[in-house]
């Protein structure tokens, strides 16, 4: 267990992940898109929008350039690894540093059932785990051998 302090980062409240899910998945929007879009189950002002991305921004969640006079905001990083980081900090918090312990925490709590599990081991014994959009930046390295 290392023992480094690092500052938390900030999490998502419910409207800042409501926010998130549009613009990981409408990536680049702007605050009247992602307002139009959410309208029918979660009707907000335009100030409120552009308050939440505003927060988003701070929180280090998405960035924003300048088109004319529109903000065009983007996620800053994927859904993935804001859940890996999440997930981390749950390690951290609640199982002493420990991915064994939630794993286990997991199947003990019928989260994961056995054939998940197994299922999952197959796929990091065989290198498959990487992420879904295929970005090579964000893949595994590779190693001699592995090609």
């Amino acid at each position: 267990m290392t023992n480094t302090y690092q500052k938390r980062p900030k999490g998502l409240g419910e409207v800042e992940q409501m926010v998130m899910d549009y613009v990981w998945s409408h990536s680049p929007c702007t605050a009247d898109s992602c307002r139009e879009a959410l309208a029918a189950t979660r009707p907000m002002k335009d100030s409120t929008v552009r308050t939440v991305l505003r927060r988003l921004e701070q929180k280090g969640f998405v960035t924003h350039e300048i088109d004319g006079r529109t903000f065009v905001y983007r996620a800053a990083e994927n859904r993935q690894n804001v859940a890996v980081r999440a997930v981390k900090s749950i390690i951290d918090r609640f199982c002493g540093g420990s991915a064994e312990e939630l794993v286990v925490g997991l199947v003990n709590n019928a989260v994961l059932d056995r054939h998940q599990l197994e299922r999952l081991a197959r796929k990091v014994a065989q290198g498959k785990i990487r992420e879904k959009s295929g970005s090579a930046s964000n893949s595994r390295p590779t190693r001699k051998g592995d090609q």
